[in-house]
């Protein structure tokens, strides 16, 4: 994607945004008199423009459901870490995991938690106690 039109898009959805403050939604239409607008919900307008901001900062995009269950090697691809790496971090009990079968399965929500430092020191996960997802 052109990062010029990203940057000029998520400008013109930042100041639709900043013209419509206490809006749940916003209301899009193809054509003028148009008679079934699109309502796109503030959150969804918010995402995408940061989408298109990081865009225009030439970084790529990944979007991961919440909840998702990620292998381990996509979650160390997230975390830009080896996949041995990231299975000390499991094996340490610094990120949660469930075994299917023999493979290790990382939910998303506790790689971002283990990312951005969310936990602290005190409520981290012991080694080898509970370090495994029911």
């Amino acid at each position: 994607m052109d990062t010029r039109k990203a940057a000029d898009a998520a400008g013109w959805l930042e100041e639709i945004l900043r013209r419509h403050p206490g809006e749940s939604g916003v209301r899009f239409t193809a054509d003028p008199g148009d008679e079934n607008p699109l309502v796109l919900p503030r959150e969804a307008l918010l995402l995408l423009a940061h989408v298109l901001r990081q865009v225009a900062r030439g970084r790529g995009v990944s979007v991961i459901p919440s909840g998702a269950e990620l292998t381990t090697q996509q979650a160390a691809d997230v975390l830009r870490v080896s996949r041995p790496y990231l299975i000390s971090l499991l094996e340490a009990g610094l990120i949660p995991y469930r075994l299917v079968g023999r493979h290790r399965r990382v939910v998303t929500e506790d790689l971002m938690e283990y990312a951005h430092g969310l936990w602290p020191e005190g409520n981290r996960p012991s080694p080898g106690n509970g370090t495994e997802r029911p």
